[in-house]
């Protein structure tokens, strides 16, 4: 029998425009390497460049992976995959075989973030309010981003976690208040369903700052990066107010999922944005939002809140996929 657990994991984060590779043993990740999707032709093609780059590319060289486990952007249902936005189509099988592979596991790249959570240290997240963690409590895990990727995680009786997939970035967008209620329904007249990413994300975040220019008379034309950083020096106040909103509305959105899966083990914030806020996030009214259920308050006061602050949590969450395969 192989022994696995003297080689390294080969895993991969592939976007539409980079796919960024490593290598993992526990949660020591090593040799990170980005490489250009359109300078190569297949999936495997830019592996096999990276396992080279590294000095892996011989089967059967010591220290070269015997197990893999790769992100994409897109849905995973069957041993081919089609990604959302890049032309490169594979089988799952095929490229094992042929990156001489034991073991392969391909997963949503939201998925594999949502899998890091277990081994996460705490030095990898920051919490938010109070709360302790139920262990082997389900998990919720929210990620504003270029979308916003929902997920849930369930402990198994052998100890591994599933992830849930599902698309609950696209349930309905809630007000809590008429300022809300009225962005809202600018976004609705847009869009016509103004739908949770159509407010927590990277495009979400335009969205509210262009909505709240639109209802007091102005123009809008700022991007995500902009925004934020206007909002955290104080600069203008519209900017302000939309990254305001975006982490209230956040705090009602994790509130929401918390209630449905009962998360006792905790809600986790990944994505690109909310560690960028830092002590803005914190001083929000994220938590204040997640406890205002009524009469549900004293369900979620137990539950914590945290920041995932982990530079590559994907790559933890593919050593966990990887331990399945």
């Amino acid at each position: 029998m192989t022994n696995h657990a003297a080689a390294p994991i080969l895993v991969a984060d592939i976007g539409g425009t980079n796919a960024r590779f490593g290598l993992i043993d526990g949660r020591d990740i090593r040799e990170v390497r980005i490489l250009r999707c359109a300078d190569h032709p297949s999936l495997e093609d830019a592996a096999r460049t990276y396992l080279a780059a590294v000095g892996l590319a011989e089967v059967g060289a010591p220290g070269r992976p015997r197990r893999g486990a790769f992100a994409v952007a897109g849905p995973v249902t069957s041993d081919h995959v089609a990604m959302t936005n890049l032309v490169w189509e594979f089988s799952i099988s095929r490229v094992r075989d042929g990156l001489g592979l034991d073991g392969l596991a391909v997963i949503n790249d939201f998925t594999a973030v949502a899998l890091s959570v277990p081994r996460l240290a705490r030095t990898d997240r920051r919490a938010v309010g109070g709360g302790e963690v139920k262990p082997g409590g389900v998990v919720a895990v929210l990620g504003p981003g270029s979308g916003l990727g929902v997920s849930g995680l369930v402990a198994g009786a052998d100890g591994r976690w599933s992830a849930l997939a599902g698309e609950g970035g696209h349930v309905t967008m809630a007000a809590t208040d008429p300022r809300e209620a009225a962005v809202l329904e600018v976004l609705r007249g847009r869009f016509g369903h103004a739908s949770a990413e159509r407010v927590l994300s990277g495009p979400g975040l335009v969205n509210l700052h262009s909505a709240l220019s639109e209802l007091d008379g102005g123009a809008a034309a700022l991007t995500p990066a902009a925004i934020t950083e206007s909002a955290l020096a104080g600069e203008d106040p519209l900017c302000v107010e939309a990254v305001a909103m975006f982490c209230g509305m956040l705090g009602t959105v994790a509130g929401n999922l918390a209630l449905t899966l009962g998360a006792r083990g905790g809600v986790y914030i990944a994505g690109g944005i909310v560690p960028r806020l830092g002590a803005l996030f914190d001083r929000s009214s994220f938590r204040d939002r997640f406890l205002d259920k009524g009469r549900m308050r004293a369900f979620l006061d137990p539950i914590p809140t945290f920041v995932i602050t982990h530079e590559l949590p994907a790559f933890l969450g593919l050593a966990e996929a990887a331990d399945a395969v």
